[in-house]
């Protein structure tokens, strides 16, 4: 009776243990489980990816990053398009000689060098970013055609490396009314040119009346030209500083990104993802990323956003964390 009953036991324990061991086979560690991912997730945003030079500006000119190097760096960070800074670039303004074409030797040299790095990475060459060539808007006219001519060498090389366009500043007078002329006939002798080299020249809210986005579109609908559109970015919506300076402080700003953002959309040909800050979630504390990018969608937009960060995290950080909440609110709209 005894040996019976330990073999029962003994029979009870090695079932109990054989059921535990299957069980245990069957169900995998919370790491080791696959995620179930919703098919609306898996479906690939709506626009691609570019990644603004400006976002490395301290990189570069604080820490000694190459700006030849922009294009590899980008490309190991996963973008697929790059928009260059001309200001960072210092052989084109340290004490340099005046540039008196687009063939001299420093044109060669940054041209020669851009490509070697698009070949490298077979990245995409989006636009070019001009800045500290003059004032396409100035009053003065002799001047304002200095700066036109300026630009055009920028053209050139947008041209020849392959991006689609140049992003221009509309400095010059802060007038309104003034501004509206002087600033479409910057635009229209450049825009004229570009055209002959397959170059659309770009507007971005980047200051003073061009952050105007009313004023902006009316003056560029009059101007009416397929090659003359828009860039625009989340931020930068400062329409007039203290002291009439360029970049330190602001006394008004643009009421309403969003509103902006919408009206720029008709004719726009890039977007500029600007930000600054995150909070835990993620999310840049000035802008609503997904309620720009509806806007953005709704316009039928599809081409490059370009990631512009410029905050106070480490760089890296901070254009990786950009890219993260594009794509998160590109998959929550589908």
């Amino acid at each position: 009776m005894k040996i019976h009953n330990t073999s029962k036991f003994l029979a009870f324990f090695f079932m109990l243990g054989l059921l535990i061991a299957m069980s245990c086979k069957q169900e995998k560690k919370p790491e080791e489980q696959t995620q179930v991912v919703p098919e609306e997730q898996l479906k690939e945003p709506f626009f691609k990816l570019s990644l603004a030079q400006w976002s490395v500006h301290n990189s570069i000119r604080k820490d000694g990053m190459n700006p030849y190097q922009f294009a590899e760096y980008a490309k190991n960070l996963g973008f697929d398009g790059v928009e260059y800074v001309t200001q960072l670039y210092e052989e084109f303004y340290d004490n340099a000689k005046p540039i008196d074409g687009p063939r001299d030797e420093i044109f060669k040299n940054w041209i020669k060098r851009i490509k070697e790095a698009t070949d490298k990475t077979g990245i995409t060459n989006v636009l070019i970013m001009i800045d500290d060539e003059g004032d396409l808007a100035d009053p003065d006219d002799e001047k304002r055609l200095v700066a036109v001519e300026n630009h055009k060498k920028w053209v050139d090389a947008a041209s020849e490396i392959g991006c689609h366009s140049v992003r221009v500043n509309t400095f010059g007078t802060n007038d309104p009314e003034e501004w509206k002329v002087t600033v479409a006939d910057g635009l229209k002798r450049l825009s004229e040119y570009a055209a002959t080299k397959n170059i659309n020249v770009l507007v971005e809210n980047h200051g003073w009346l061009s952050s105007n986005p009313p004023l902006v579109m009316e003056m560029l609908d009059s101007l009416d030209m397929d090659n003359c559109g828009t860039l625009p970015d989340f931020g930068n919506w400062c329409i007039r500083r203290p002291k009439s300076s360029r970049w330190t402080g602001c006394a008004e700003e643009y009421p309403d990104r969003y509103d902006g953002v919408k009206r720029m959309m008709s004719r726009a040909k890039a977007v500029s993802a600007k930000a600054n800050e995150f909070n835990a979630e993620g999310d840049e504390t000035k802008t609503n990323y997904y309620r720009m990018l509806r806007i953005i969608e709704e316009a039928g937009y599809s081409g490059h956003i370009g990631v512009e960060y410029e905050g106070s995290i480490p760089e890296k950080e901070g254009i990786l964390a950009t890219k993260r909440l594009l794509i998160k609110a590109a998959q929550q709209l589908n």
